[in-house]
């Protein structure tokens, strides 16, 4: 397997091994209709710079592309869609930031190649603050932010419910995991905490921390930046 090092010190302190391109593809084609689904969510616990995520991205966006390309409007909303349903952590504050603009600028060269003088800055404003949200500079072993004051990690659910209205609800990532089994839960599968599956399991739905309004998905950033 072709793997990238960014220096000896970097893979002794924190174990960072960068998976290459090639290799992401083949692993990610084991599962190529979920990443090939607009709402498909992925959770990389250490995402690095985002050689996942960028490809997964990639191949949602090209799903949007040649299902909306004749309609901006429904191109937008699904683009946002698409970027949404993608989430990481990492420990390395600089890994975050790269990973962060990585992303966008996947997004923005599709959204700006296919729209130039069309394309609105409000769009890109919003793919920016939720990516801020979605990519985060945590551990995935504690659960905390990394930093000078640690706290749970919070990730956000978007959903596109009606129109061109997302409903975000926030989550706290240690809730996710039900204390009996510890198995993954709402934002990244589907279940119901009154229900058994289809297996005959019990099954759990962790409750938010915070529900938000509906918002048009242009208002995004405007409507929860502090």
């Amino acid at each position: 397997m072709e793997e990238q090092v960014k220096s000896k010190q970097r893979v002794a302190d924190h174990g960072e091994v960068l998976t290459g391109k090639r290799e992401v593809s083949a692993m990610l084609d084991l599962v190529k209709q979920e990443t090939e689904r607009i709402e498909s969510r992925f959770l990389e616990p250490a995402c690095g710079t985002g050689n996942f995520l960028s490809e997964i991205l990639e191949r949602k966006l090209r799903v949007v592309e040649m299902r909306y390309r004749k309609s901006q409007l429904e191109y937008e909303r699904n683009a946002v869609l698409a970027v949404s349903s993608i989430y990481g952590i990492d420990i390395l504050e600089d890994s975050i930031l790269e990973c962060r603009k990585r992303l966008f600028g996947i997004f923005d060269w599709a959204y700006s190649n296919l729209y130039k003088k069309t394309a609105k800055n409000q769009c890109r404003n919003t793919v920016k603050y939720i990516l801020e949200c979605n990519i985060i500079w945590g551990d995935a072993l504690t659960l905390k932010t990394v930093g000078e004051n640690p706290q749970p990690i919070v990730f956000s659910e978007w959903s596109l419910v009606t129109g061109s209205k997302f409903k975000r609800r926030d989550f706290a990532f240690h809730e996710l995991f039900p204390k009996e089994r510890r198995k993954q839960d709402s934002l990244f599968s589907v279940s119901d905490r009154s229900l058994l599956s289809d297996l005959g399991e019990n099954v759990f739905i962790p409750m938010p921390i915070k529900e938000y309004a509906l918002t048009h998905f242009l208002r995004i950033a405007d409507a929860y930046e502090t």
